[in-house]
């Protein structure tokens, strides 16, 4: 072995952990990592903002299984980077934060940008901590890895001195971690299957996250076998096929009376890797707290979340891969008590999704959305942001076959666009869209720039109505006629896109999307499609004057 700087023995790890991608803003706290990566099999990919990079690189976790790697520097840039650290907990994704640090000489005294990154971000990751010795760097990398993989997963923070990155120091590299994947209990297995035969109005609900492909494929044969009817927690969509015939709809922010009534009325209720917090529960109504009163089955990879909020009939602790496995041996009875329910389910599904009802205004949102559930290729990657603009997304593009959508759990706005340059850049062979409301969209719309950089071709549509319509949307129900903080004054959003060397159109009307689509795919461009909505299209249902005149008679 030979001394190696701290810098180079941290791009080493990297580079030993199969990292092949990382997001950064540069800083001269961590020069010496910059410097070793120059030589290093790293695409390195540099932002605008740390909040930009941090999303991008949780966009990557989500999509790989692999935490996401982020650089950014002290102070500024690693608070800048926080919304990033939030969306990777609470949509329990694998992704390390490594920040430049102050020079350990300088520590307790205020010194320029310092920051105790343990006190900040200790509730907010599974674990922060600081490498104070060039030496111990494959060990506290390996550690975090596996920290971020297994059981449920999350962020890591590490903080860099910056006088330990220039420190040389030899040491052997740690090897790959693989993470941990707990295998369900024989016993607990013949338990779920007597249960099974004696209900009557089962229900399967997936989400969370640490799934693979064969275990989407064993979850599907297993709902088949048992005729069973499923649905997917809040933006965990791509957990089973929209277009099978087991599949109930997307238990997520308002599922609709029938789904929601499905959920409630279960009398045997199985939740494999989600944890059912407050956006797939309606607020916590769906499953009674601390006693459900559906025998809950709760499958998950990490002991700590089994009873910490429902208490379970039987609580399973295994990762999302392992339980799909083990759940082929699971023998379907002779006759299926609850024949029907499944395709009852289906046409709830069906009947609510097929078609939106028309709106105001000359663009039909729910209109352009049929069109790309039907345009959009098999494997297509659909990303958004948080606003009302997205329960057309979830409700109408049905995602089918590989179609992967890319979206926060934790409601984190801006998330879209960094979201999907990271999707492209993954996966550069398929088509990805980003849905982004106008407020949505300038949380992170500088990240159009990187996409430009670095020559990645992803298409943003902005839904511009011209408001926080969410807010929008609360205040008009809460407080009828009083506006207050929720208007926008926008900007020309394809001049944007031009600005910046990307392919940009405005579009005004249901007929002109289309063709202006096929213009921004076939232009080899990062493409704005400035879409125009009227204000009172709020949602699917309903209309802001419907629901301010409904707040208004309540009154």
């Amino acid at each position: 072995m030979q001394g190696r700087t701290g810098g180079r023995i941290l791009v080493d790890q990297l580079i030993a952990q199969g990292v092949r991608r990382a997001t950064c803003v540069p800083g001269e706290s961590y020069l010496a990592v910059l410097d070793a990566l120059h030589d290093a099999a790293i695409d390195v990919i540099v932002c605008r903002n740390e909040g930009g990079a941090a999303m991008m690189a949780e966009a990557e976790g989500k999509l790989t299984g692999r935490p996401g790697i982020v650089f950014v520097t002290r102070g500024p840039g690693a608070t800048n980077a926080s919304p990033g650290i939030h969306i990777a907990r609470q949509d329990s994704t694998p992704l390390i934060l490594f920040v430049g640090q102050i020079d350990s000489a300088m520590r307790e005294r205020e010194a320029f940008q310092e920051v105790d990154y343990r006190a900040v971000f200790g509730p907010l990751a599974k674990w922060a901590t600081e490498i104070d010795r060039a030496d111990r760097i494959p060990e506290i990398v390996a550690r975090a890895f596996r920290v971020a993989m297994q059981g449920r997963p999350g962020p890591v923070v590490i903080a860099l001195p910056e006088d330990m990155l220039a420190e040389v120091a030899t040491v052997a590299d740690a090897p790959r971690v693989e993470p941990a994947a707990p295998w369900p209990p024989p016993g607990d297995m013949r338990t779920l299957r007597e249960w099974l035969l004696a209900a009557r109005r089962p229900f399967m609900i997936l989400g969370g996250s640490r799934w693979t492909a064969p275990a989407r494929e064993a979850v599907i044969r297993f709902a088949e076998r048992f005729d069973l009817p499923v649905g997917t927690s809040f933006r965990r969509a791509q957990l089973f096929p929209a277009d099978h015939p087991c599949y109930a709809g997307d238990v997520g922010i308002n599922p609709g009376p029938a789904l929601t009534s499905r959920v409630r009325e279960a009398d045997l209720l199985l939740l494999v890797g989600g944890r059912m917090s407050e956006m797939p529960s309606s607020s916590y109504t769906l499953i009674d707290i601390p006693t459900p009163r559906q025998r809950l089955v709760h499958v998950y990879p990490d002991a700590s979340e089994l009873g910490r909020v429902y208490q379970p009939a039987l609580a399973i602790e295994a990762a999302p891969a392992a339980f799909a496995a083990a759940l082929e041996a699971v023998e379907p009875p002779a006759e299926i008590a609850w024949r029907g329910e499944r395709e009852q389910a289906r046409r709830d599904y069906l009947e609510r999704t097929e078609r939106p009802k028309p709106g105001p205004g000359a663009l039909q949102y729910g209109d352009v959305m049929v069109w790309l559930r039907e345009r959009l290729p098999a494997d297509a990657i659909v990303t958004n942001g948080a606003g009302n603009f997205a329960v057309w997304v979830h409700r109408f593009m049905r995602t089918t076959g590989a179609r992967t959508p890319l979206s926060p759990t934790s409601g984190s706005m801006g998330y879209g666009p960094p979201a999907a340059i990271m999707a492209k850049r993954v996966f550069p062979e398929r088509v990805v869209v980003c849905f982004a409301g106008d407020g949505d969209f300038l949380m992170n719309g500088q990240e159009f720039a990187t996409a430009v950089q670095y020559d990645i071709p992803a298409i943003i549509v902005v839904l511009d109505n011209g408001m926080y319509g969410t807010i929008r949307m609360h205040q008009e129900r809460e407080y009828p006629g009083r506006v207050s903080a929720t208007r926008l004054r926008n900007p020309d959003f394809a001049a944007y896109a031009a600005a910046f060397g990307g392919h940009g159109e405005r579009v005004g009307r249901t007929e002109d999307f289309a063709p202006a689509f096929e213009r921004a795919l076939a232009s080899g461009k990062p493409a704005i499609l400035h879409c125009l909505v009227d204000p009172e299209a709020i949602t699917p249902d309903r209309t802001l004057a419907d629901i301010k005149s409904a707040a208004t008679a309540g009154r």
